[in-house]
C-alpha cells in the first residue's frame, strides 16, 4: 500500500539557499540507497546541479516579481511516498514518483525523484522547486494538500494496480491496527475470551459468573449499574458494557436465563487470495542444511498440496504434454523479456529526452552570461558573481559532448517524441504486467514437473541398483 507525507522546506537559520537545497538533495541522492545513482530522474533539471539550478530560478523569480520573503520562505517543497514491500520494483517504483509529480506540479515545476531501496519498504523522495519554470510564480501549498497528495498518489497506484490504505482516518492509525492480524489482542479482546471460557463452564446465574472470572484472574468492580472489568497486567479497567454486543449486561444475563445463546466474538477472516503455484520444497537439502524432522514432515505435506496445484493448473490451461508445457513456457518467457527491452529502451530515451530537454533551456537561458564571462577574458570576479549561470552553462556543453549531440534539436520535437514514448510505454507495461505473472506461473509449473521427474529418475536408478546388487549377492 503506498503512504504518502508532504514537507515544505525552508531556508532555516544559519543557512543560504543554496546551502538549504543542496543539503535535502545530497541526503535524497545518496547512491548507496538509490542504487549508485541509477534510480534518481530529474524533470526540467539535473540532479547532479540540481540545488544550483533551483537556487537561480528562485534568483530569477525575485528579480521579475520583486518579491522577498525572509527566513520563512519556503524553497522546495519535499514529498515521501512508500510502497508496500514486495508489491514493487525499484524501478516501477521510479515511475510513479515521476508521473505523480508531474500530475501534482502540472509539469510546471522542475523536480528530481529519488528511490531509495535500503529499507524493505521501496520509497521516494520526490523534491520540486517551489518556483515555476517561467520564475514568476511559486507553488503554494494549499488548506488540504497532505488530502491531495494522498489522493493522487492513490489514484495512481490503482491504475497500476497496487494497493492502498482503504479509508485512512485523519489522525493515522495506531500501532495495533497497523499491524493488523499480527498484532497483539487488546485487553477488551482478552475480556471477551475471558467471558467465553466462563460461559462454556455453564454458570447458573450472574453471580457464579463472576466468580468464575475472579477464579480466572479478573478484577471486578461495581460503579452504579456498571460492571468494571480488568485483567491482571493492565493499568486501566474496561466496562462490561464497552465489551460490544454479545457481552453486555443485559445479553449475559439473557444467555444466562437461557433466552438466547452466546455467540463468541471472532475477528473477520480476510478471503484468501486466490492460490498460485509455487516451487517445492527440497527436503534433502534442507535436512542437510539443519533442519529437523518435525520440518520433513511439513515439507511433505506442502509438496503433495503443491503438486495438486501444479496439476489443476496444467489440466487448466491444457498443458498435460511435457512437450507443449516445455514451448509455451519458452514462448511466454521470450515475449516477456522482448516487452522488458522495449520498456526499458523507452526509458533511456526518455531520461536522455529529459537531460537534454533541461541542459538545452539551461544553454540558451545562461548562453549570454557565458558570452558575457567569454568577453571578460574569463574574469575571475566575473565568475564569482556569476558562478551559478556559468556551472549550469558548462554543465550543458559537457552534456552536449558526452551525448554526441552536434546540432541542438528543438524543444517542441522533444517533447513530443517524450509524450509519444510515454504513451506506448503504458500501454506495453500493462502487457508486460500480465506477461510476467503468466511466465512465473508456467516456470514454477515446469519446474515442479522437471523436478518431479527427476525424483522419478533417481528411484528407479536406485530400485534397479538394489535388483543388481540383490542378484550379485545371490
Amino acid at each position: 500500500m503506498a503512504t504518502t507525507r508532504i514537507m515544505p522546506l525552508h531556508i532555516g537559520k544559519g543557512r543560504t539557499e543554496s546551502r538549504a537545497i543542496s543539503k535535502i538533495i545530497d541526503y535524497v541522492a545518496n547512491p548507496q540507497k538509490t542504487d549508485h545513482g541509477r534510480l534518481i530522474t530529474g524533470y526540467e533539471c539535473d540532479s547532479r546541479v540540481a540545488d544550483a539550478q533551483f537556487t537561480l530560478a528562485k534568483r530569477k523569480y525575485i528579480a521579475v516579481t520583486g518579491r522577498v520573503r525572509g527566513a520563512d520562505d519556503v524553497i522546495a517543497y519535499h514529498v515521501r511516498q512508500s510502497f508496500c514491500p514486495g508489491e514493487i520494483t525499484p524501478e516501477e517504483a521510479n515511475r510513479l514518483g515521476m508521473e505523480f509529480a508531474k500530475r501534482f506540479t502540472k509539469g510546471k515545476h522542475a523536480f528530481i525523484v529519488c528511490t531509495h531501496i535500503d529499507k524493505a519498504h521501496i520509497h521516494n523522495h520526490i523534491i520540486w522547486s517551489s518556483v515555476n519554470l517561467e520564475c514568476d510564480r511559486k507553488f503554494r501549498n494549499f488548506w488540504g494538500s497532505t488530502r491531495a497528495v494522498r489522493r493522487l498518489s492513490d489514484t495512481i497506484c490503482i491504475e497500476n494496480g497496487l494497493s492502498i490504505v482503504e479509508n485512512p482516518k485523519p489522525h493515522g492509525k495506531s500501532y495495533d491496527q497497523w499491524l493488523g492480524d499480527q498484532a497483539k489482542p487488546s485487553h477488551r479482546e482478552l475480556l471477551r475470551v475471558a467471558i467465553d471460557n466462563a460461559l462454556a463452564q455453564k454458570p447458573a446465574d450472574l453471580e457464579e459468573l463472576l466468580k468464575l472470572l475472579r477464579e480466572s484472574g479478573c478484577e471486578i468492580s461495581k460503579r452504579g449499574k456498571s460492571y468494571r472489568l480488568k485483567l491482571p497486567g493492565w493499568s486501566k479497567v474496561s466496562r462490561l458494557d464497552s465489551l460490544g454486543k454479545g457481552y453486555t449486561l443485559e445479553d449475559l444475563l439473557a444467555v444466562l436465563a437461557g433466552q438466547k445463546e452466546h455467540t463468541p466474538r471472532r475477528k473477520p477472516v480476510k478471503q484468501a487470495d486466490p492460490r498460485k503455484v509455487n516451487l517445492l520444497v527440497d527436503i534433502q537439502a534442507k535436512l542437510q542444511a539443519g533442519k529437523g524432522a518435525g520440518y520433513a514432515r511439513w515439507a511433505k505435506v506442502f509438496n503433495l498440496k503443491q503438486m495438486a496445484q501444479t496439476v489443476n493448473y496444467l489440466t487448466e490451461h491444457n498443458l498435460l504434454e511435457y512437450a507443449v508445457l516445455e514451448e509455451k513456457a519458452a514462448a511466454v518467457t521470450a515475449y516477456h523479456n522482448e516487452l522488458s527491452a522495449k520498456i526499458k529502451a523507452a526509458e533511456k530515451r526518455m531520461a536522455e529526452i529529459a537531460v537534454l530537454r533541461t541542459h538545452i533551456i539551461n544553454y540558451a537561458k545562461t548562453r549570454d552570461t557565458y558570452v558575457a564571462y567569454r568577453k571578460a577574458g574569463y574574469s575571475k570576479k566575473f565568475r564569482e558573481e556569476h558562478e551559478e549561470e556559468i556551472l549550469l552553462h558548462q554543465a550543458a556543453k559537457n552534456a552536449f559532448d558526452d551525448m554526441g549531440v552536434k546540432k541542438l534539436p528543438k524543444v517542441k520535437e522533444l517533447q513530443a517524441e517524450y509524450a509519444r514514448l510515454l504513451e506506448e510505454k503504458k500501454k506495453t507495461y500493462a502487457e508486460y504486467r500480465h506477461s510476467r505473472e503468466e511466465m512465473r506461473e508456467l516456470l514454477a509449473a515446469k519446474a515442479n514437473v522437471d523436478r518431479l521427474m527427476s525424483m522419478e529418475i533417481e528411484h528407479s536408478f536406485e530400485q534397479e541398483s538394489n535388483r543388481t546388487f540383490a542378484k550379485e549377492s545371490i
